[in-house]
């Protein structure tokens, strides 16, 4: 009989929790958009007079920062991480047929440069394909078995609950975006709601309609606060994790390392992310250009720097 447990066969139950964790975003969205708009600023509004300038920048402000919000978690939720293509091994310059695609051309030139490397007795460099006994497949640099979703995650970051998804290659932007709209959603949330709590805890005797309505402000303004907060942490790890090149799971391996070959400069680990098209870098899409010229969106190669270069 096989003694051996297991642990990471539990892992997939993480998804049923996932499912539960997307119906909890859609709860705090619902709650603070009653309190923010139906309760607060909205009435605020149809009043008019002075306050209803203010109303309405307020009330335009939360519902784009909620669109965008909105946007990228369907988009981290829907757009697969990026998995590794079956029977998948490194392109070398002996196999590669030739091509008049400049694009096709560098993209097998990064493929192979950034495949681990072994010398031989003779001298002569062997590429050493990381193998992933799951997958029964080749694993690609910087790609991670998960073991919640059971497959091999290009260039994997972590494995979020609230999206039911892997964090990888294609859909990290996404992911950073959706931080960054829900971390200036609640706090937006937050200041205009403190109004009414000031109000809730001063000496006025006009709080609300009724009870029920004290408590969803109240509840509405605790959790924005608690995100606000607790997001302002992730986003300072992960821009610095983004500015570096840097995955949550390669922190450790990066503190191994005299110097990361992944990180190229501020500049152009934040275009592997976001890609080179500014006007695009707030939305969670790329555009085709980008998509056919970087080749780390797709998350099966990577630019490396020499031994010599500086970031």
């Amino acid at each position: 009989m096989d003694g051996d447990i297991n642990p990471f066969k539990y892992c997939s139950a993480l998804k049923s929790l996932g499912y539960l964790m997307i119906l909890l975003v859609f709860a705090i969205v619902g709650v603070s958009y009653y309190a923010v708009v139906i309760l607060g600023w909205g009435r605020l509004l149809l009043r008019g007079g002075p306050r209803s300038f203010l109303s309405l920048f307020i009330l335009v402000v939360f519902h784009i920062l909620l669109i965008l919000l909105m946007w990228s978690y369907f988009m981290v939720v829907f757009q697969g991480p990026g998995y590794v293509p079956e029977n998948w091994g490194p392109v070398l310059q002996e196999n590669r047929e030739e091509t008049t695609s400049t694009v096709q051309q560098d993209y097998a030139d990064l493929e192979a440069s950034s495949s681990a490397w072994s010398a031989s007795d003779g001298g002569e460099r062997i590429a050493v394909i990381r193998y992933c006994n799951h997958c029964q497949n080749g694993k690609p640099p910087r790609c991670h078995h998960c073991s919640v979703c059971r497959r091999c995650v290009l260039k994997m970051d972590h494995h979020c609950v609230w999206v039911v998804n892997c964090v990888g290659a294609q859909n990290y932007k996404f992911f950073l975006l959706f931080l960054l709209y829900t971390f200036l959603e609640t706090v937006l949330d937050t200041l205009v709601l403190l109004p009414s709590i000031i109000k809730l805890f001063g000496k006025s005797k006009n709080h609300f309609s009724s009870p029920g309505n004290i408590a969803i402000n109240f509840l509405a303004f605790v959790l924005n606060l608690a995100f606000s907060i607790s997001l302002l942490c992730f986003l300072v790890m992960h821009a610095s994790l983004l500015l570096s090149n840097t995955t949550t799971i390669e922190v450790y391996e990066k503190k191994k390392a005299v110097q990361w070959k992944y990180d190229l400069g501020w500049r152009n680990n934040f275009e592997q992310v976001f890609g080179k098209q500014k006007a695009l870098w707030f939305f969670p899409m790329y555009s085709k250009d980008d998509l056919d010229n970087i080749p780390a969106l797709h998350g099966i190669c990577f630019p490396v720097r020499g031994e010599d270069e500086e970031p």
